[in-house]
């Protein structure tokens, strides 16, 4: 009998030790296992903030100072949002409208503009358009703070200050949307169909709002979504640009009852938390709306 044999058939034998190849599978368990507690404890990071402003917005001024800011202590919501609507008149309702009309209406135009200068960076050949898409990237790197003086200096001199005007225009001009307009449009918009509709005798003002427009929706969903989240928590600008309380967007108003406490003693943190949670549900809603698009751009690849 041979000496493996023998080993094989008593493995305890001094100082033969059988080897044996670590389980691919047991590695893969543990590197889920530390993904789903990464992934758990970024969560848990992300969603405390919102717990907490939740907490908060269903109690009392006394609750909010003297209990548990983790817990609830009585239930104040509704008593919370019936003084949130009615206070000075009912103008939160305004800075909301005021909000929508900012977000929504610029971050349309801005998208519809974006889609098109990235299409036309994109699919069409002519000079300077290296040097344009330099200047397009190089100009989304600059922080909106340093162009917000010299829009207001601008809007000053031609007598938009105060205005819808100085909201809505500078939201219709986004260089990261074009940016991203044109990496989608590359990824998706062929060349030979565009060729096979100018061979049917297709205008190009046809072709891009019949065919590129339904290709991008994916693109323009999240190209609308990137710049009405963006436009909804602007705060600098609104604070340069606009002056009376009718043309406020909600943060610059919440910012206004935050200072309330310190100029005239009236303690407006109740209003302020309630207001806040208020703030965040258009945008949750406008996530799951868009849901769906998404889904449907992650899966196309996979179809085809």
């Amino acid at each position: 009998m041979t000496l493996t044999e023998q080993t094989a058939e008593r493995p305890e034998v001094r100082g033969v030790r059988r080897l044996t190849r670590p389980d691919p599978a047991a590695r893969g368990r543990g590197g889920q296992r530390f993904l789903l507690v990464g992934l758990a404890l970024a969560s848990a990071y992300s969603l405390f903030p919102v717990w907490w402003l939740i907490v908060a917005a269903t109690k009392d001024r006394t609750g909010l100072y003297q209990s548990n800011g983790l817990w609830f202590s009585g239930w104040h919501l509704w008593d919370n949002l019936q003084q949130v609507f009615t206070y000075q008149d009912g103008i939160f309702l305004r800075w909301t409208a005021n909000s929508f009309l900012y977000a929504g209406v610029g971050s349309l135009g801005g998208t519809l503009i974006a889609l098109a200068t990235g299409y036309g960076l994109a699919r069409f050949d002519f000079p300077g358009r290296n040097a344009i898409f330099a200047c397009v990237v190089g100009s989304f790197l600059i922080p909106i703070a340093l162009l917000t003086l010299p829009l207001y200096l601008l809007f000053s001199a031609i007598g938009l200050v105060d205005t819808p005007w100085a909201m809505l225009i500078p939201c219709l001009i986004n260089p990261f949307s074009v940016y991203l307009a044109k990496v989608y449009t590359e990824a998706t918009i062929p060349y030979e169909l565009l060729e096979a509709a100018r061979i049917d005798g297709a205008g190009e003002l046809r072709i891009f709002f019949s065919i590129v427009l339904r290709m991008m929706t994916t693109g323009g969903a999240t190209v609308f979504l990137l710049a009405f989240v963006n436009t909804w928590n602007a705060f600098f600008l609104p604070l340069t640009v606009l002056r009376g309380k009718e043309n406020w967007t909600l943060n610059l108003g919440l910012y206004n009852w935050t200072g309330t406490r310190l100029e005239s003693g009236i303690d407006l943190t109740g209003l302020v938390l309630t207001g806040a949670l208020l703030s965040i549900v258009p945008m949750a809603i406008m996530m799951v709306a868009m849901r769906r698009y998404w889904r449907t751009g992650v899966t196309l690849g996979a179809l085809k």
